[in-house]
């Protein structure tokens, strides 16, 4: 099958087949006599392998690691669990951060008037501490 058919079957756009290609998660494609690249079966899996890792949020590094453990048949599953508990180590400081900033945010809009008036607590404090 061609990219567009591989991007239509694995969900993953043309483009972003390209790069992954490019940066060496997706072995290049063979190519047929007139230049296209042609996939299989075996690129689609690794496709949406790819696509299920990223659609986690595991960054293009932890993708290629899993990808290198999943092709390993003698991988610990220690191994596996460890990538995946490092990535819920960030997700867990990701929501943290989000959570100070949104409560940052309840704070200062609670403070602001809302009304006609020009004082604002909210730009006030974003000149502040810009």
């Amino acid at each position: 099958m061609n990219i567009g058919q591989a991007a239509s079957a694995s969900g993953v756009p043309a483009k972003t087949i390209r790069y992954y290609e490019s940066i060496g998660l997706l072995k290049p494609a063979p190519r047929s006599e007139g230049g296209y690249r042609v996939y299989g079966e075996t690129d689609l899996r690794v496709l949406k392998f790819i696509q299920r890792a990223r659609s986690l949020g595991f960054s293009v590094k932890d993708v290629g690691n899993l990808l290198l453990l999943w092709s390993d048949r003698e991988r610990s599953s220690s191994d596996v669990k460890a990538v995946a508990l490092r990535h819920v180590e960030e997700i867990d400081r990701k929501l943290a951060e989000l959570k100070s900033m949104r409560d940052t945010l309840v704070h200062l809009t609670h403070r602001c008037h809302g009304d006609d008036r020009p004082d604002c607590p909210i730009i006030e404090d974003l000149a502040r501490n810009g």
